[in-house]
């Protein structure tokens, strides 16, 4: 798409810039400080799109997420998954056996553990990936590094002293493409698709149970299913769930007119392409 504008959570080089890059690669991407902004920037339509992440391979489900999407306008338009490449990175001109010192986010961190445990450095725990190469660009310190992806090593002027950097292969994160505009594909039946939407059940006994039911009895899979607590209450939970149907087909409409039955305030998130190498790919 030419001429776009994508907004995304973190600094240029994050991982979430990447997927920018790789789904939009003829667009302008705008770093935001939180995922928050980054939504906002769309709702206020000076960005096209927002790119967030929602879940990862190895760390589980981005929980922040979850509670923002349904105060927002916006719609799920597509999804995007993302291999997670820690490099470790350094100044020019430095060598493995110079760093002592490595930061990034926790998560990455623990992702690379054993790793950092046998090259004898000391963790430092900041922000972001991206903003840690930055400041080792910055610092110029041969004695220091960070654990971040090629493009911010390519965008800080660091060397990659280790490309493979992470105690686990295959790590991924999927991505999610928010939009002011509930674009719906039309149903093809060569493809595959995902409906989101999220509900809280009725107050009666076995209410969950009663409204998955029915995708149950009429064959529909359901890709996800996660519940959190509602703002300013401990006793009702919102449900959020990706199910592989369309809305146009008949066993998904019968499925949501017996959810219906036992849920209320169904909201529709969004319906968008299954992607092609979703099965690829393993998440928690």
């Amino acid at each position: 798409m030419h001429g776009k504008v994508i907004a995304y959570q973190g600094v240029e080089g994050a991982y979430s810039h990447l997927a920018c890059r790789n789904v939009f690669p003829k667009s302008v991407s705008i770093a935001c400080a939180s995922f928050e902004d980054a939504i906002k920037l769309v709702e206020d339509n000076t960005a096209d799109f927002a790119m967030i992440p929602v879940e990862n391979s190895t760390a589980g489900r981005v929980e922040e997420i979850y509670r923002l999407i349904p105060k927002s306008s916006l719609f799920i338009i597509d999804e995007h998954f993302e291999p997670v490449n820690h490099c470790l990175l350094g100044i020019q001109g430095s060598r493995l056996e110079d760093i002592h010192y490595v930061a990034s986010h926790p998560q990455a961190l623990a992702q690379c553990y054993k790793n950092i445990i046998d090259l004898e450095i000391t963790a430092v725990a900041k922000f972001d990936t991206a903003g840690s190469a930055k400041e080792v660009g910055l610092k110029q310190d041969p004695s220091y590094g960070a654990i971040a992806s090629k493009l911010a090593a390519k965008l800080y002027d660091l060397e990659i002293l280790k490309e493979y950097f992470g105690d686990l292969k295959g790590n991924v994160t999927r991505f999610i493409v928010l939009s002011r505009e509930n674009t719906i594909p039309v149903h093809d039946k060569e493809k595959n698709y995902i409906t989101s939407l999220i509900f809280h059940v009725r107050d009666i006994p076995a209410a969950l149970y009663k409204a998955l039911g029915g995708f149950a009895t009429n064959g529909v899979n359901l890709l996800k299913l996660e519940s959190y607590s509602m703002t300013g209450s401990l006793q009702v939970s919102r449900f959020h769930i990706d199910i592989e149907a369309h809305p146009e087909e008949k066993k998904l409409k019968l499925a949501i007119e017996e959810l219906s039955f036992f849920a209320k305030e169904i909201k529709y998130l969004g319906v968008y392409e299954k992607h092609a190498g979703r099965e690829n790919y393993k998440l928690m």
